[in-house]
């Protein structure tokens, strides 16, 4: 795991140590044990080492025999024992053990083909002198990041968007369409970035920076093949299959391991399997309010399991003093409150291990949200004319708020595609006339939610709305939320998570599973939940889906309340946003006329944001978690022990 930065100067003029120097110092947390350059010509490859496989020779970037194409690469190839013992017999040298150095001699054998033979996270930079020119890819799913940027000297190439902010030309505005679709979904949707300019590379792309252009290329697709012929048997018995071969996989390292535990069925799962191959060390986080703590649950599994286990409870006033210094940490705002407590037992976990396993995927793949159980309950509506839905949903609307069952009228005469944005909806259209402030809403640049997904739902429209769903999430709220948090705060603890669920292997497997077999039994993730069942505790196996709770709607109420009112009154957004109807939210939400707290957590994390990054009112420079330290001081008595 580390962090990687390349520059293509498109003048033909060489690239300054200076520039690529600062560009990579400022990810120092991504990888604190090394750093490495490479200038050549007009490009320069910028490198942040977290040593994971091959500690001793894994230097970057990494050469091949001639010298003529160099590489820098971020994250983990899962078969590259595979590739490379196909690769020395066609004749290639290897000089180290690194799953990166595979990836250079894989392009000398295949090209830009490349990503399509690669099991594992990535993001990657080839120089190839031959033929002047900059390649690279990103993992099927978007587990590593991958941001560009062009300017009228220079394109970059970055695993974070604040190391694209160093390069000279780069400005820091704010990007209004994607400001408009943040409010929809709580995060900035692919391919753009909440800043003017800068983009990320989507997954399962390639992309190339050659005669002074960048171009992007789709090397993967995610495509459901349900398979309606086999038994379910046949799904409980494979899934419990590629999942145990997905975990051992996922368990290559020369560096201590462990695994994140909640309480749900999906970190269990991992934390179970994972405890067939080897003791397991497990790290759980909640809060200290009542009924926003898993802790119990976790801690019980844990005993279940017979695991090493950590625990760690965050106050609001902890959440509070780090929240600056982690939204840094994202780059973007990403309005989920769990991201925070995400950091703390990645922080915790830090203390201990260099690499941890986590459940991320498991719903998105496997049908595991409970809102994907609403097509059974709404099947009724599917069977009528599309005029008879739209007169139930005009005469719904005109229904008081206090009627019981307007929103299921409501809903159920809507299509999927109308109703469903994935698992986030916070703000919808007629909310955002109230936030946004007029001149914006009425700007060129505003754009529909429905641009976002209208798309994606056309490549899907062959499937069925459970799948339709299914296939949105892995667009958007999988990459856009749970990915990218799920990096950002385990890298700003120079933690690795990896995550087994979200492997091209088992997506390919899962993807045949029918709905029947998904949606079952009352339940949700039906063929998960019995394939995983001997691993888990009894109780654990049909617990709902509850994730990292946080008590914003609490705090926001008391210990956030002084200090929202402040965000809101500083924050120089006056031109985006209607700051009186924020403080009237909050003012409702604290007296408990209504429920605002995702509505006002979106807005605070994006003041905050803009305040960090295009005020720049926060200096957070080159960072390493102290937690790194007392690591690397346990490991250094146990290496002399």
């Amino acid at each position: 795991m580390c962090g990687i930065v390349s520059i293509y100067n498109k003048r033909q003029a060489p690239v300054a140590q200076e520039t690529i120097g600062a560009m990579t110092r400022v990810i120092l947390h991504r990888g604190p044990d090394d750093d490495g350059f490479h200038l050549e010509d007009n490009i320069a490859l910028g490198f942040r080492r977290l040593s994971i496989i091959d500690v001793e020779g894994g230097h970057q970037p990494l050469f091949n025999e001639t010298r003529d194409i160099w590489i820098i690469g971020n994250g983990e190839i899962y078969n590259y024992k595979e590739l490379q013992h196909w690769l020395k017999g066609c004749g290639h040298v290897f000089h180290t053990d690194s799953d990166i150095e595979t990836i250079l001699h894989l392009y000398e054998e295949v090209g830009m083909d490349a990503p399509k033979h690669l099991r594992g996270m990535f993001g990657f930079t080839i120089w190839d002198s031959r033929n002047k020119r900059l390649f690279g890819a990103r993992d099927h799913f978007g587990i590593k990041p991958l941001y560009y940027v062009e300017t009228n000297d220079a394109i970059a190439v970055g695993s974070e968007i604040k190391s694209l902010l160093e390069l000279p030309g780069v400005s820091r505005e704010v990007n209004h369409t994607a400001f408009y679709h943040y409010l929809t979904f709580q995060y900035v949707p692919d391919p753009e970035t909440m800043y003017q300019g800068i983009y990320r590379i989507p997954p399962a792309h390639s992309f190339v920076i050659e005669n002074d252009q960048i171009r992007l290329q789709r090397y993967w697709d995610v495509e459901f093949k349900p398979d309606e012929s086999k038994p379910f048997s046949y799904f409980v018995e494979g899934t419990r299959s590629i999942l145990l071969e997905s975990v051992d996989k996922h368990r290559v390292s020369e560096v201590p391991r462990g695994a994140f535990l909640s309480s749900g069925v999906d970190s269990s799962s991992i934390v179970g399997m994972l405890r067939t191959f080897e003791p397991v060390k497990t790290f759980s986080v909640g809060s200290d309010i009542p009924g926003y703590s898993e802790l119990d649950y976790a801690r019980r599994t844990a005993q279940y399991l017979g695991t090493e286990h950590h625990e760690l409870v965050v106050n609001a006033q902890r959440y509070m003093d780090e929240l600056p210094r982690l939204v840094w940490h994202q780059d973007e705002p990403v309005a989920d409150p769990s991201a925070i407590l995400l950091y703390f037992v990645a922080q915790m976990a830090s203390e201990h291990v260099t690499v941890v396993l986590s459940g991320e995927g498991a719903d998105e793949f496997f049908g595991g949200y409970n809102i994907y159980r609403e097509p059974h309950s709404l099947r009724m509506f599917s069977r009528m004319p599309g005029w008879m839905r739209h007169s139930i949903r005009y005469l719904a609307e005109k229904l008081p708020e206090q009627v019981k069952g307007k929103n299921f009228l409501i809903r159920g005469s809507k299509t999927v595609e109308e109703r469903f944005f994935g698992n986030a909806l916070i703000f919808t259209e007629e909310m955002k006339e109230r936030v946004v402030m007029a001149d914006i809403r009425r700007s060129e640049e505003y754009r529909s939610p429905w641009t976002v997904t209208e798309e994606i739902y056309k490549r899907a429209s062959a499937y069925d709305d459970v799948t339709k769903m299914q296939y949105l999430d892995i667009h958007t709220w999988l990459r856009g939320n749970i990915l990218m948090k799920a990096d950002k705060m385990t890298m700003a603890n120079s933690l690795e998570l990896r995550v087994p669920f979200i492997d091209v292997k088992v997506f390919e497997f899962a993807a045949t599973i029918p709905t029947k077999y998904k949606i079952a039994n009352g339940t949700t993730k039906h063929v998960l939940r019995e394939a995983m069942k001997d691993f888990l505790p009894p109780e654990i196996k049909t617990r709902k889906k509850l994730g990292f709770p946080v008590p914003t709607r609490h705090w926001l109420k008391n210990h956030f309340y002084k200090w929202a009112k402040e965000i809101i009154f500083e924050s120089k957004v006056d031109d985006l946003i209607n700051k009186a109807y924020v403080l009237y939210m909050l003012d409702e939400h604290r007296e408990g006329n209504a429920d605002y707290s995702r509505k006002i957590w979106t807005i605070l994390i994006f003041m905050l944001w803009h305040q960090i990054f295009i005020e720049q009112k926060y200096n957070f420079g080159p960072y390493v978690s102290p937690s790194v330290e007392i690591r690397r001081k346990k490991e250094s008595l146990q290496n002399l022990g």
